[in-house]
């Protein structure tokens, strides 16, 4: 950048000018940098199908808040880091609680959700439903846990209230509900740190055009 002086001008005042405007420019630059990671994350997101919901847990902001400076920087994160993380690194899942995870795989089941929207449990399915699951162990092949039927004891502890299948209930029939795997390997379907490489490269050109508007 060449900067002209006249005789007369107060060289301090000039480059004190010149620091104010660049304190705005890189501002400003970090402010549209916050946006374009936050709409081209949020976009991705949804391009791999995983949802509005997930979408919108992206979030920005640019520091400090209020005020312009010469050190302004953009943060953008998701309020639900491990689920965009997983899809993000390809993550291994394994179960918390046991040997098993229940991958549901009955139409009415992969409908149901537990609290916070998330997969329905076999525990939760039960007390829904109001019947038993049966496990069935097949030979070389991943286990099952099937409805044929059988009435759950019901326990003080429960609901008094529950959302039962609109299956009608029918005896001596067998419907695989759940299907148990010890592992399931997430795809990677997401490039978000590629994404904001990429906008990070646009920063200096923006910084330079918003110093000379």
């Amino acid at each position: 950048m060449r900067l002209t002086f006249r005789t007369e001008e107060d060289l301090q005042a000039a480059l004190h000018r010149e620091y104010l405007a660049g304190e705005r420019a890189v501002t400003r630059a970090m402010d549209r940098a916050g946006r374009a990671v936050k709409r081209g994350w949020r976009q991705q997101i949804r391009g791999a199908g995983l949802g509005r919901r997930l979408a919108n847990t992206i979030r920005a902001r640019r520091y400090p808040e209020g005020t312009v400076s010469m050190d302004a920087a953009a943060l953008i994160w998701s309020k639900a880091p491990e689920i965009v993380g997983a899809f993000e690194r390809g993550a291994l899942i394994r179960s918390k609680e046991g040997f098993w995870l229940a991958i549901p795989i009955d139409r009415v089941a992969r409908r149901m959700r537990g609290p916070r929207n998330a997969r329905i449990t076999p525990l939760l399915w039960e007390e829904r439903t109001g019947r038993r699951l049966r496990f069935v162990y097949r030979k070389g092949r991943f286990p099952l846990l099937v409805d044929d039927g059988t009435a759950r004891a019901r326990r003080t502890s429960d609901p008094l209230s529950f959302k039962a299948s609109k299956r009608r209930f029918r005896r001596n029939v067998v419907i695989p509900i759940f299907v148990l795997v010890p592992q399931v390997k997430l795809p990677k379907r997401l490039d978000l740190m590629g994404a904001a490489e990429a906008v990070a490269g646009k920063v200096p050109e923006w910084v330079v055009q918003q110093w000379r508007s």
